[in-house]
């Protein structure tokens, strides 16, 4: 099957966090950790939301601000400090009732490879891991944390039919 015609089964779309909604940048102050989300990746993020996709944020790593961020978004699923994101994921689609083939999932880093390997369409942001880049079906233009995942779901969009719908419910009430 080709890209367009897997792209068209995708009703799921998973993201790793560091190095994909954000630059992989971690400050530590006394107190809390702080990372940087780019607003373009949530108006994205919530567009798709808006037209029915499942949205999960999977992270090896748990922070107040990612649970705050989630929350803002009205993301579906938010697995952190996880070890093992295929395991995780393997539960959230059994409960949902599908198949690897409806996932979009985009990630960076040697511990997103389970998944990158086994779902419909596997993507990453430019800066990824060359090994990331090299086993992908998209590798997308922007870096992580600067638009990298509302380009993905651009382009899944686009493919759907469904951009132009997104952009006006985008702009009705929520």
């Amino acid at each position: 099957m080709n890209l367009e015609d897997r792209i068209r089964q995708i009703k799921v779309i998973a993201f790793d966090v560091d190095g994909v909604l954000t630059d992989g940048s971690i400050i530590i102050s006394s107190g809390d950790e702080i990372k940087a989300y780019n607003v373009k990746d949530g108006l994205g993020i919530t567009m798709a939301r808006k037209l029915g996709f499942i949205i999960i944020f999977i992270s090896g790593r748990g922070s107040a601000s990612l649970e705050k961020r989630a929350l803002e978004l009205r993301v579906d699923y938010l697995i952190t400090n996880c070890e093992n994101k295929r395991a995780e994921l393997d539960k959230i689609l059994k409960a949902l009732n599908m198949g690897y083939e409806n996932v979009a999932y985009m990630g960076d880093d040697y511990n997103d490879l389970p998944i990158l390997e086994v779902c419909g369409v596997s993507a990453c942001p430019i800066d990824a891991l060359e090994v990331v880049k090299e086993r992908v079906d998209i590798v997308i233009e922007e870096f992580g944390g600067k638009g990298a995942a509302r380009s993905l779901i651009e382009k899944i969009l686009r493919v759907q039919g469904k951009l132009d719908e997104g952009i006006r419910l985008y702009f009705s009430d929520y």
